[in-house]
Formats: structure tokens, sequence, C-alpha cells
């Protein structure tokens, strides 16, 4: 048993020594980064990115305007049962019966019979189809307002047709009824209308404040085949193309009118939502002012109406749409384009400098901008510090960069850093500014921009 114990081994257990394990040492670096990265982004403000886009600004002022044309109240030469050989806003020639009258109502036929007047033959319907596609292989989205054109160009040729259709056949009734039936011509040339508001005698020289106060304003519809006495409205005669509109003007508008010289005008009007251009003028009257304007087109599609709701467009400029916010001014010496040169071995552009020693020497511009309409070049203060001294090529001249001007432009960052670009500013509204497209050194189509012009500085990386 003894000899047994002896050779008993006595085990002993020892710690072992832990390795360092580079692995989680780097990940619990680079996690440590990543946190007090994210923490800092977090924390300050990040500038706002804004992708410039085509667009447009309008400056308009809604107005109610009151219609003056040239036009008569016709009054019935003589008393019976009146019977229209025109419908109305057709154009009538000067001698051409315009209206007939009886003693007593005539029979004109059916329901049915009065529908087969007014429909078109295949003749007609085939001359309707050809203009319309005439006018589809040759429109743009761009002119829409030739649909309206197209459109009164069918009512014309439809009204014309029909017209001769309800002539012929009021001749076969007034034959067939055996009375004695008188018909009476139209004095001049114009357009019919059946309505009146006796207002037709309005000239612009007689026109008053109170012409435009609607409120017991009423317009008197004119009816076929019903009786009327002599003397009493049977229709109105426009006898030209040629119409205005006036508008009441705030003084302040009247006097920038006049001030600017403004002798034509874009308009839209409401009711079609139409654009036209108008010959623009003053009237001063009473104390008041009026702004006139004058149409020589398109008359018989408001030969109906004496008052329109319309909007005097004195600003509409396209161009790319930026916030104003994006916009900063910064410094830029303002020196002959003369200046400006290329180096001996250089095509680039740049400037010769007078160095230490007095020398000139040849140094590429980064930033500026030409003028050729004005001969002048415009530095970056950030090229050259104030007192800089340039010689001029030509000359041998020297001149030193001491007075600045301010350029507008806004920062680029399509490049991942701001660059700032000169913009050219056509029109602005309470937010944006519609400034020039694709002018050399300046913005285009879908750049970005920073939208808080002030938050960043040249040359700073921006995260977008």
């Amino acid at each position: 048993m003894a000899a047994k114990k002896s050779e008993s081994v006595n085990i002993r257990k020892y710690k072992g020594k832990r390795e360092l394990n580079i692995g989680i040492f780097l990940f619990v670096i680079v996690l440590f980064y990543l946190i007090v990265t994210l923490v800092l982004y977090l924390s300050e403000d990040t500038p706002s990115v804004y992708e410039v886009r085509e667009g447009s600004i309008v400056k308009d002022t809604s107005y109610t305007g009151l219609i003056i044309r040239d036009e008569q109240d016709i009054k019935s030469e003589g008393s019976g049962y009146i019977y229209y050989y025109f419908n109305d806003n057709s154009k009538i020639k000067a001698g051409a019966n315009v209206y007939a009258l009886v003693p007593s109502r005539l029979e004109t036929g059916s329901s049915d019979s009065a529908k087969a007047s007014t429909s078109v033959n295949s003749e007609v319907q085939t001359s309707i189809t050809h203009r319309i596609e005439n006018f589809n292989d040759s429109f743009t989205e761009m002119d829409f307002s030739t649909v309206y054109s197209l459109k009164d160009e069918i009512n014309t040729y439809l009204q014309s047709n029909v017209s001769e259709t309800k002539m012929q056949q009021l001749d076969t009734v007034i034959a067939a009824s055996g009375q004695s039936v008188s018909s009476y011509p139209s004095s001049a040339d114009g357009i019919m209308t059946f309505s009146t508001d006796g207002m037709e005698e309005l000239t612009k020289d007689t026109f008053t404040a109170e012409d435009f106060d609607r409120t017991e304003y009423s317009q008197k519809e004119l009816t076929d085949q019903v009786k009327v006495k002599k003397g009493d409205s049977i229709y109105r005669l426009i006898t030209s193309e040629n119409w205005s509109v006036i508008v009441p003007l705030e003084e302040e508008t009247a006097k920038k009118i006049q001030d600017e010289e403004i002798t034509s005008i874009q308009v839209r009007i409401d009711k079609d939502s139409q654009k036209m251009v108008a010959d623009l003028s003053v009237i001063e009257k009473d104390g008041a002012y009026y702004g006139c304007l004058d149409f020589d087109n398109s008359m018989i599609r408001y030969a109906d109406e004496r008052y329109l709701n319309i909007e005097l467009i004195f600003e509409d400029e396209s161009g790319l749409k930026i916030p104003k916010s994006a916009v900063v001014e910064k410094p830029y010496y303002e020196i002959p384009s003369t200046c400006i040169t290329t180096g001996a071995n250089s095509t680039s552009a740049g400037v010769i400098v007078v160095d230490k020693n007095g020398n000139g020497k040849f140094t590429i511009l980064e930033n500026y901008y030409l003028d050729e309409d004005k001969g002048t070049a415009y530095i970056s203060q950030e090229e050259f510090p104030q007192g800089t001294v340039l010689i001029q090529p030509d000359s041998e001249e020297r001149l030193t960069l001491t007075e600045t001007t301010g350029i507008k432009g806004v920062y680029n960052v399509n490049k991942g850093y701001a660059v700032f670009k000169r913009v050219t500013i056509l029109c602005e509204s309470d937010e944006y500014y519609i400034v020039k497209e694709s002018e050399k050194g300046g913005l285009s189509n879908y750049d970005h921009i920073i939208q808080n012009g002030t938050s960043v500085h040249s040359e700073e990386v921006v995260f977008q």
C-alpha cells in the first residue's frame, strides 16, 4: 500500500496567460469612431441641397373690364311675327335679308324637320374632318391658343352652312303660307347677335365710373317667332373686328405704365384662359385712371359679353427657378477685359501679376467672369489680395486691384464641394428668383445648389 502511494502524482492547475485579440481591439476603435462621427453629424447643421429646375414667374393683376365695340341696336321697321334668316353670332353681309315679318305665326313644321334643318350633310362633315386633320399635323403644345382659332373657324363654317339651310327652309315655309311677308336687309357687314343691354352707344369718350357697376346690369335676350312692334329691338349688329376693354387702374399702376412707356401688354381672359396681346394706353378721367386695351381680333368670341374678367400680365419670365435664400453676394474686382490673356505655354486664361521683384508673372485664374458687352472682367477677391498689381499685356500699363463690386451667385455642389456660380436674375417673386439658364460660368437645369447660401463657404465639402 505504501508503494502505491509513493507512485501517485500531484497535478496542480496554473492560470493560463490571456493573449490580446487584435480583431476585437480594432472593432472597438472603429465603433467608437463611428459613434463620435454620427454624434457630430447629428449635432451640426447640415446644409440643405436644392435641385435647380426650369420654371417661370408670372406677375399679373386681375380686373373686371368693360367692353366697348362698334355696334348698333337694330330696331324693327314694322310689326308682326319675326323670323330670322340667320342664327345668333352669324356673319352677315350688307344687303342680305336678316329677318322677315308676317302678320300671323307660320307653321314651321315638326321638331324632326327642325332637327333636319340644323343637320349637316356629308360634304360639310368631310370638309370639317380635313380641317381637323390638317390642324393635327401642325399642332404643338407650345401654341395651344390655335385650338381656339380652330374652334372659331369650324363654328363660323357650320353657321354659314346652317344659315343657308335655314334661309331655304324659311323661304319655303313663307311661300307655302300665302301670307304677305316683308323681308328686311342688313345695312352693313357685321356680326348679328340676339341680345341687347342698352350700352351699345358707349365709346372711350363717353364711359363713366358708373358703367362698371354691375348690380343693376341686365341683358335682354331676343328670340325668334315672337310678335314685335315697330321700334322694338330685334338684334345687335357689330360692325368692326376692332374692340376695346377698359379697366380701372390704381394711380400707382397707371403712373408705372406711363413712366415705363408700356404700349402693349399680354393679357389672359378668364372665360377661356385665352392669352392675347393688346395695345395699352392710360385714360385719365374725372380724377380716376383707366387702362385701355385695344384688340384687333377674336371679337366674335366675346360678342355676347359686356364685362370680362381679365388679367394684365406685367411680367412673365421663364428660366431656372431658385430660392432667394440660395443667393449670396461676393466681392469681385472689376477690370478691363483686355487684362485677361493666355500664358506662353498654356491655353488657360489668366493675368500677369507683378511679383516681389517687380517682374510680371502669368497666373491662371480659377474664378472669373467676362462681360463681353461691357468689355469688363470680374475676378474673385479670393484670387488675389487687395493691392495686387496687374500688367496689361498690350500696353504694359499697370493696374492695382483695390475696389470691388458685388456679384450675386449661388454655391454649386455637383462635385461634392461648394463652388460659387454667378447668376443673372431675370425676375423675382416673394420666395424665388428666375435666373438665366446655361450662361457661361452659370447654372444649368438639374444642378445641385446650397439652399441657404450663407451656411457654407467656397471649397467646403458638402455631403448630399
